[in-house]
């Protein structure tokens, strides 16, 4: 081997990267991806911390309203996607002014009617794979651009009528 080379013998597992991480940022990768409700101790199992650490975590984001708690034996809990969707709605009025909010909404608009204009439909659900004259792999990924699209507007939207609604009112 050669000094040029890498010695890639010497580089972390990707998993021992993701363990090294600290427990809060594990949890929070593993919360955001609870799609049904989950015990204690699966979620321990997923962040590699003892059931103890991951019920004072999972309390404290219960109590910040970054997870839905459900009651019981055992007790269980899931992401909530209504805070997720606000800290996204926060994060666009953090970074962008109204008026770039609005331009990029006319923007994201703009690429929806395309889109529409494209697949003669009015909302990607509306179009059937089978009936597309594209290639199939092609017309499935412009189905995800134009619902990512339609997402981000709809995030935009808010962030601006947050934003509209926070103004002084004029007398």
């Amino acid at each position: 081997m050669t000094d040029d080379e890498p010695a890639f013998e010497e580089w972390e597992a990707p998993e021992a990267l993701f363990s090294d991480a600290p427990i809060r940022e594990r949890m929070l990768d593993v919360i955001v991806g609870l799609r049904t409700p989950t015990t204690v101790s699966a979620v321990a199992d997923r962040v590699d911390c003892d059931p103890e650490t991951a019920r004072d975590y999972l309390g404290w984001f219960a109590e910040m309203g970054m997870v839905h708690q459900y009651p019981g034996r055992p007790v269980r809990y899931e992401v909530n996607r209504s805070y997720l969707r606000w800290r996204r709605v926060e994060r666009i009025r953090e970074a962008l002014s109204e008026e770039e909010i609005v331009e990029e909404l006319g923007s994201t608009r703009a690429t929806i009617a395309e889109f529409r204009a494209r697949f003669d439909a009015g909302h990607p659900d509306d179009v059937s794979l089978l009936a597309v004259d594209d290639d199939v792999e092609a017309a499935w990924e412009a189905l995800s651009a134009w619902q990512s699209a339609l997402e981000r507007a709809a995030l935009l939207d808010a962030a601006r009528m947050g934003r509209t609604a926070s103004a002084p009112v004029d007398a």
